[in-house]
């Protein structure tokens, strides 16, 4: 069974050592590089339209080519989209033997899926995704 705990501390001296900007920035009260976090809080597409005096385009037209541009843009694949690379049911084993180890897969996860696996084979996952898929997902091939 493999256990994953990653604690980081950090000390005011090493953390003025390795940034000393930072440092000061955090520990300067009247500094005026703080912000309220209220103020970055509004949303990219409502900004680009308050930038824009076109008022014949719907919202719907509006939001639609950037929805597609940033469909992938905080994607982060999971053990089966790894596995649908896969051409053999040995390449797919050791996917999840190796994200066991990484600690991204959980012992139970890694059963389900090694269950699955061993019942339906490689392509029980979905179909295979071929090179630059995720570039034509995204529209950018």
């Amino acid at each position: 069974m493999f256990k994953c705990l990653m604690i980081m501390a950090i000390d005011k001296h090493s953390l003025k050592k390795m940034f000393p900007n930072l440092y000061y920035e955090l520990e300067d009260e009247k500094s005026e590089s703080k912000i309220s976090i209220d103020i970055v809080h509004a949303a990219d597409s409502e900004i680009e339209k308050d930038n824009l005096d076109i008022e014949d385009v719907s919202e719907e037209e509006f939001l639609k080519p950037a929805k597609e541009v940033d469909k992938l843009r905080h994607f982060n694949p999971s053990a089966v989209d790894f596995i649908r690379r896969c051409d053999t049911d040995e390449q797919a084993q050791e996917i999840i033997s190796y994200l066991q180890t990484k600690c991204e897969l959980t012992q139970k996860q890694a059963k389900e899926l090694e269950h699955k696996l061993k019942q339906e084979g490689v392509r029980g996952f979905g179909p295979k995704k071929e090179e630059n898929h995720y570039f034509h997902e995204g529209g950018l091939c």
